[in-house]
C-alpha cells in the first residue's frame, strides 16, 4: 500500500522527536509535515530543535521548514506531541478539518466519545468515532494515549481482569524522569533523592485504568467498577517507569495460573497484525530481581511491559512488579499503534 502522509504537532519536543525517529521508517506512514509553536515556526528543522535523543534527526526531516500548528498540513493523520493547554485548542481544530488526531496529551482523555486506547486492551473502544463525529459535527477524530504510567499499570491487569475478575489494586509507581519532559526535574532535586509528588500523576491513573478497563454499552464507554490507590513517585532513573502492584480479585488465582494468563495474553486479532505490535505484549521474568528499568525498558523493541515478582499478597490476593519503557510503549510508539489500528479499523484511508 502506498505510505499514508503524517505530520507531528510539537515536533520540536522530546515527544515530537520519538515520533520523527519512530516514523522515519515505518512501513505505512512518512513524514510529511512538522509543526510547532510560532516561536519555531519559519526555521529549517535542523536550526529549531535542540535534539535531545540518541542519534541525529533524520536528514530529510532536518532540512524540512517547520510550520505553524494550523489543520493545512499535507497529511492525513496528525501526532500530538502538545503540551495538554495547548493541545485542548489546537486538536479539535484538526479533527474539525478532517485529520485524524493521535494525541500524547491528556486534553482529551477523559472526554466523551474520545477513545482512550490501548490497543491490546480496548481495540473495540474505537467504536465510539462515529458518535464523537456526530456528537462534534466533525469529520476528523480525536483519539487519546493514556499517562505514560497508567500504560505499565493497565496492560499486564487487562489479562487478569478477563480471567479472574478484577476488584482492588494497590499501585506505587517509581518514575524516570524523563516523564517530567525536556528540561524535566532539577538535577539538585532528583539526584541521590526520591520526589514522592508528581502533580496531578496518580488522580491519572486511577481514571484512566478504570475507562481502560471499562466496557462498550450501546455505543457508549462505562468505566469498569474498579477500586485504585495510586502513590507517583519520581526515581533518578533516566527511562523506564517501575510500578508495584497488589491486586484483589472476585476469584484468587494461584501465582502459576496468573502467570499462565499473563504470558499467553496477546490481544485481538487486528491488533497482532499492526507493524508495531510486540509479538508478546507482556513478558513474564522468573528471576527474583527482575523486572529492572535499565535490563528491561527495551525489551521488544520498548513496546512490551516486562513482570516479575508475581508472588502472594498478604493484604489482597496478588502482587507483582512492571517495568515499561515511558517514552516508547507510554508515549510516542502507544500513539503510532493506535494510528496502525485506525488505519486497520478503516477510519483512515
Amino acid at each position: 500500500m502506498a505510505r499514508i502522509p503524517v505530520a507531528i504537532l510539537g515536533a520540536t519536543g522530546a515527544v515530537g522527536q520519538r515520533f520523527i525517529q519512530l516514523l522515519a521508517d515505518h512501513p505505512w506512514f512518512e513524514i510529511a509535515a512538522l509543526a510547532a509553536s510560532e516561536r519555531s515556526a519559519g526555521q529549517r528543522y535542523a536550526e529549531a530543535v535542540r535534539w535531545v535523543i540518541p542519534g541525529d534527526p533524520p536528514p530529510a526531516v532536518a532540512e524540512m521548514t517547520i510550520r505553524p500548528l494550523k489543520p493545512d498540513l499535507p497529511a492525513k493523520i496528525v501526532f500530538s506531541a502538545l503540551p495538554s493547554e495547548i493541545a485542548r485548542q489546537v486538536e479539535p481544530a484538526f479533527a474539525r478539518a478532517g485529520y485524524a488526531v493521535c494525541s500524547n496529551a491528556s486534553a482529551y482523555r477523559q472526554e466523551p466519545y474520545v477513545p482512550l486506547l490501548i490497543p491490546e486492551v480496548n481495540a473495540d473502544h474505537v467504536t465510539m468515532i462515529p458518535r464523537q463525529r456526530a456528537e462534534r459535527g466533525w469529520s476528523g477524530l480525536i483519539v487519546t494515549s493514556p499517562n505514560c504510567t497508567t500504560t505499565g499499570v493497565v496492560l499486564p491487569l487487562k489479562p487478569l481482569d478477563d480471567a479472574f475478575g478484577l476488584r482492588r489494586v494497590f499501585a506505587v509507581s517509581m518514575q524516570a524522569i524523563s516523564g517530567a519532559g525536556y528540561p524535566g526535574v532539577a538535577s539538585l532535586d532528583i539526584l541521590g533523592n526520591i520526589v514522592p509528588y508528581i502533580g496531578g500523576e496518580e488522580e491519572k491513573i486511577e481514571s484512566e485504568t478504570r475507562l481502560l478497563l471499562g466496557r462498550m454499552e450501546n455505543g457508549k464507554r462505562i468505566a469498569a467498577d474498579i477500586a485504585i490507590s495510586a502513590q507517583a513517585n519520581r526515581v533518578p532513573v533516566l527511562d523506564g517507569h517501575t510500578i508495584c502492584l497488589s491486586v484483589g480479585f472476585e476469584k484468587t488465582p494461584s501465582v502459576e495460573e496468573a502467570v499462565a494468563v499473563l504470558a499467553d495474553f496477546r490481544g485481538p486479532e487486528v491488533v497482532r497484525k499492526l507493524p508495531s505490535a510486540p509479538e508478546h505484549p507482556i513478558l513474564v521474568r522468573p528471576e527474583p530481581d527482575r523486572p529492572q528499568p535499565r535490563r528491561d525498558r527495551d525489551a521488544m523493541g520498548g513496546m512490551a511491559i516486562t513482570v516479575g515478582r508475581v508472588r502472594p499478597c498478604p493484604l489482597l490476593d496478588l502482587r507483582l512488579v512492571t517495568v515499561s519503557h515511558n517514552t516508547l510503549r507510554g508515549a510516542a510508539s502507544g500513539a503510532i499503534m493506535n494510528a496502525e489500528l485506525l488505519v486497520a479499523a478503516g477510519y483512515v484511508e
